[in-house]
């Protein structure tokens, strides 16, 4: 079984300042046992060459065991937990993958990729909010209602007139059929799901 030691001890071994072994605890590069100590075969591991910047897989030593106790983070019924806690008891729980340091960094990366991607695309134009798509499409619909609503009532006296019929009847009976027309489209409906 492996000795463990304090973050002072450790700190010492690694001849660094225990800010910066309690950093690396806190960002998930050091894992804690429960009983707030180190273990001592994390001395000389690359867990200080992971940054933020270049994190690399070196450090998968340094993570190799639990990283979040579950009984440390379990969230209380109905309570509004922070997003920390949110993603601590997540992990504990098992709904969230529980990352290693470098791996984290990745997935983080990536998706900061993707938000500035769909920020471009949104600022040039190529995609709009969901929303005003709706809102587009509801008042277009309406807009040809109100059209087709009207029509009878300005073709009807033109009809009659070259039939040579009641101008009153014939607008009567294009606005019954145009009703008609209008009851058998229904309500608009547009397909705004993620397929190409």
């Amino acid at each position: 079984m492996s000795e463990l030691i304090s973050l002072r001890e450790f700190a010492r071994r690694e001849n660094c300042s225990d800010t910066l072994v309690r950093r690396a605890v806190k960002q998930g590069r050091l894992v804690l046992s429960d009983g707030g100590k180190l273990d001592s075969r994390l001395v000389g591991t690359a867990w200080r060459e992971a940054n933020a910047k270049g994190a690399n897989t070196a450090n998968t030593s340094a993570n190799s065991s639990q990283g979040v106790r579950s009984s440390q983070f379990a969230p209380d019924d109905g309570a509004n937990l922070s997003i920390e806690d949110t993603a601590r008891s997540m992990i504990a729980s098992g709904a969230a993958p529980d990352r290693d340091y470098a791996e984290a960094l990745r997935v983080k990366e990536n998706y900061l990729a993707l938000l500035r991607q769909l920020e471009y695309e949104q600022k040039s134009g190529l995609l709009i909010e969901l929303g005003l798509a709706k809102g587009v499409l509801f008042e277009c619909a309406r807009a040809a209602r109100d059209a087709w609503l009207n029509w009878p009532a300005r073709v009807g006296p033109l009809v009659a007139a070259d039939l040579g019929l009641e101008a009153d009847r014939v607008t009567e009976v294009l606005t019954e059929h145009v009703h008609k027309h209008i009851q058998q489209l229904g309500e608009p409906e547009g397909d705004f799901s993620a397929e190409s």
